[in-house]
């Protein structure tokens, strides 16, 4: 258990919603609410100062029944003081996006529909809507210029070392049922691309952990938090993964600052739902000799 809060990790989540019926009729089950629960006791246990959830919280968030499993853990993690925030995921607004954007407030009551930014241990992290479809023109015009000026206030930030962008949807999946987000790819990332101390952009919606590196910059899928797995293209269309031979059905992303740098750590549920191991590991190291 982490006891030096000032040096503990921070944690990334993605994807607990349990499987719809419809899923199930496509893809298999494996346990899956089991598995959410099993990584929300772990989270627990290790009480980490940050949670920063990447969407597709529930099934359905306009049900009001979807969410007391998510209430209980939201409860608990302020007990042993945690903090969480969120984003939403095309799961959250789905069938009713006003009622499930409301719902998801309530749960969190500091995110903005467009984007905000949270701070810890000089890490940034840009928390962006990438559920395009229900935003407005006026919602875009203003998501895209509180982006590209955040980006730039951050990189002149002193207290800032390291920047870390987040949405739902990911600019690059080899996932066969949701793919590559091309309004990711066109809205989001050129600026990501050409923030200086930007280093690690996080998404989930597809089901898997996928790691790519694109004009010199990282882009990590965390899909793991229970929802149902996808088939991924393995043709040789298929996108450079570099994390091809690590598929664990079921994850979470440990985050830590070395200097400007970043040790990252995913952690895989064991097939028995005994424990969690370290299953990937790999640093983005220090882009200067200051530490």
């Amino acid at each position: 258990m982490i006891e030096d809060k000032d040096k503990a990790d921070i944690l990334f989540l993605s994807d607990t919603q349990e499987p719809m019926f419809v899923e199930r009729l496509v893809l298999r089950t494996h346990q899956n609410t089991k598995a959410t629960t099993t990584i929300f006791a772990e989270i627990l246990r290790i009480h980490p100062p940050v949670l920063y959830w990447l969407g597709d919280i529930v099934s359905l968030g306009f049900r009001d029944n979807k969410w007391p499993i998510i209430d209980r853990f939201l409860d608990n993690c302020r007990k042993v003081g945690t903090a969480v925030y969120a984003i939403m995921g095309n799961h959250d607004v789905m069938g009713r996006p006003r009622k499930g954007a409301r719902n998801f407030q309530q749960r969190f009551p500091e995110h903005v529909h467009t984007g905000y930014v949270q701070k810890t241990d000089e890490i940034a992290v840009v928390m962006l809507n990438s559920n395009f479809s229900t935003l407005s023109v006026a919602d875009l015009v203003k998501q895209q210029t509180w982006y590209e000026q955040t980006l730039d206030e951050l990189d002149a930030d002193p207290s800032v070392r390291v920047v870390i962008v987040t949405c739902h949807h990911a600019p690059y999946s080899n996932s066969k049922l949701v793919g590559s987000s091309k309004m990711v790819q066109q809205r989001f990332v050129p600026n990501y691309i050409k923030s200086e101390k930007a280093r690690l952009f996080i998404t989930g919606h597809s089901h898997a952990f996928e790691r790519y590196e694109f004009e010199g910059k990282t882009f990590l899928v965390i899909g793991g938090g229970g929802g149902l797995r996808q088939p991924l293209n393995t043709s040789p269309s298929r996108l450079p993964d570099l994390a091809t031979d690590y598929k664990p059905m079921f994850h979470y992303l440990a985050v830590r600052r070395e200097g400007d740098g970043l040790v990252l750590t995913s952690y895989c549920l064991k097939k028995d739902f005994s424990g969690f191991d370290i299953g990937y590991k790999f640093e983005l190291p220090s882009t200067s000799v200051a530490s």
